[in-house]
């Protein structure tokens, strides 16, 4: 799947400021809320947020290596998502005990059962690589940011 079907450059963010766990969610939820894709049914910023709170008290979405990947379902028609570059890592719950800085969040319909695989085997690949990491922790504008991740996402779907 193209990230650019599911993700704008209006719901990417480079070195957003957000002290916690809670509000770099709230933060992506009112992203994500406020910057519908055409013909998409709104989402409530805070119904969003409860859900990926909810997720998140499940087990943690961290992944390591400052990366993690929060995600709910929600009745939607599209996968939806928000990318956020903190400026400072924020306490994850991750597997590595490593704060995060990069955050890929999905909203995924709720009788989707399978296209949402193929875009977090494909963020996996783009978030392992250490080089992508960094590239992606060197953007400096919310553009930069979302051409990179568009970039590195095409080529490892490749």
């Amino acid at each position: 799947m193209d990230i650019g079907t599911i993700l704008t450059s209006q719901r990417t963010r480079a070195a957003l400021a957000a002290p916690s766990r809670k509000r770099a969610l709230q933060a992506a939820s009112e992203l994500l809320a406020s910057n519908q894709l055409d013909g998409s049914a709104p989402i409530s910023a805070r119904l969003l947020f409860d859900e990926l709170m909810s997720r998140e008290r499940l087990g943690s979405t961290g992944l390591g290596d400052g990366v993690a990947i929060p995600h709910c379902r929600m009745p939607c028609k599209e996968i939806q998502a928000a990318f956020l570059h903190l400026a400072q890592g924020v306490d994850f719950d991750a597997i590595d005990g490593q704060s995060v800085d990069l955050l890929f969040v999905l909203v995924v319909p709720t009788d989707d059962n399978t296209a949402h695989l193929e875009i977090l085997a494909n963020l996996a690949r783009v978030f392992s690589n250490p080089d992508n990491r960094a590239t992606l922790r060197g953007a400096t504008s919310d553009a930069q940011l979302f051409e990179v991740m568009a970039g590195l996402c095409s080529s490892e779907a490749a």
